[in-house]
């Protein structure tokens, strides 16, 4: 029996129509968005901070990623096979088109030489954007065998890329090939160099969204087994990182509905998670702190300039102001 669409299950079962997603746009607008359940959530965001929406004629967009040498913000609109750039990234406008197509690509992020590194579903591997623009594979394959869907990358500490590779680009349809894994196993992995591919962990079932505590000695990793399986994982799990290899995790936070998919983390150590009633803001000792919420099931995010939040959400791209 297939799979159900994994979207769907991120919604929460809810069949929203345009008009239905209108409106909730309209009023996450107009009304307060963000909720507060710790005081020191007022040191991140101000409650009454609102949501603009800079576009939103997407399929599913992820993977965006703050490059002003790039033109300003780069995401992915995975199911419509492309790379869009937002020039500016403060105002509403129609994005320029980046790379199409793009092989579904999801997740991008930059190295430390400030080149644009992407996850790619349809090629089943990882890629970098060299200053000419031709491409240089990374990963693409693991142990003599092709990795399943490579789907969100970080630069670590030292420089090395480190990505998860969940079965979604070969799962779903419109998001990739359908095809039989290779793999055993849905990891991490971690790329020291272009080719040199090492497994860095295989204890989730689909690992997800993933990001560095500002000292680089934590992995946060988001478990979205859930999204496929009913009985499967929801949390957030936290790697130490200790001379490039990761033990035992913990289990940050849990989830009770949804599934967490992008991460990133502040210059103070907040957590934020997107998940199916928006970006959840976490502590670094585990307690939530509140959430910003979005019309519509939050994929990924990015931290821009002077404390914009960038949110892919669905169809959109929405800001937000922070005060980090």
């Amino acid at each position: 029996m297939p799979h159900p669409d994994r979207r769907s299950v991120l919604k929460g079962g809810l069949a929203l129509g345009t008009a239905t997603l209108a409106g909730r746009a309209s009023r996450a607008e107009a009304a307060p968005v963000v909720r507060v359940d710790d005081p020191r959530l007022g040191a991140i965001v101000d409650p009454e901070a609102s949501l603009a929406t800079l576009y939103a004629e997407g399929r599913w967009c992820e993977g965006p990623c703050w490059a002003p040498a790039l033109g300003g913000l780069v995401f992915s609109d995975v199911k419509a096979n492309r790379i869009l750039v937002l020039a500016g990234g403060a105002e509403p406008g129609r994005p320029a088109t980046f790379r199409a197509p793009a092989n579904n690509a999801n997740g991008n992020t930059l190295d430390g030489q400030g080149r644009l590194v992407t996850c790619e579903h349809r090629g089943r591997r990882v890629v970098r954007r060299e200053a000419d623009g031709t491409l240089t594979v990374l990963a693409d394959a693991y142990d003599g065998r092709k990795l399943n869907s490579p789907n969100d990358a970080v630069a670590g500490p030292d420089g090395a890329i480190w990505f998860t590779d969940p079965v979604y680009g070969i799962a779903e349809p419109e998001e990739g090939i359908q095809a039989t894994p290779e793999q055993a196993a849905r990891r991490v992995y971690r790329i020291s160099e272009p080719g040199r591919v090492e497994a860095m962990t295989d204890v989730l079932d689909q690992p997800n969204g993933l990001a560095f505590a500002p000292d680089g000695r934590t992995l946060y990793v988001s478990e979205s087994g859930a999204s496929l399986n009913p009985e499967g994982g929801r949390a957030i799990l936290a790697f130490p990182v200790e001379d490039g290899r990761l033990g035992r995790h913990r289990v940050f936070a849990e989830l009770e509905a949804g599934v967490p998919d992008g991460l990133k983390v502040d210059a103070r150590g907040h957590v934020f998670a997107a998940c199916i009633d928006g970006v959840r803001i976490y502590h670094p000792d585990g307690t939530r702190l509140g959430r910003i919420a979005t019309p519509v099931v939050a994929a990924n995010m990015a931290f821009g300039a002077n404390g914009r939040l960038y949110i892919a959400a669905s169809h959109a791209i929405h800001a937000i102001d922070l005060k980090v």
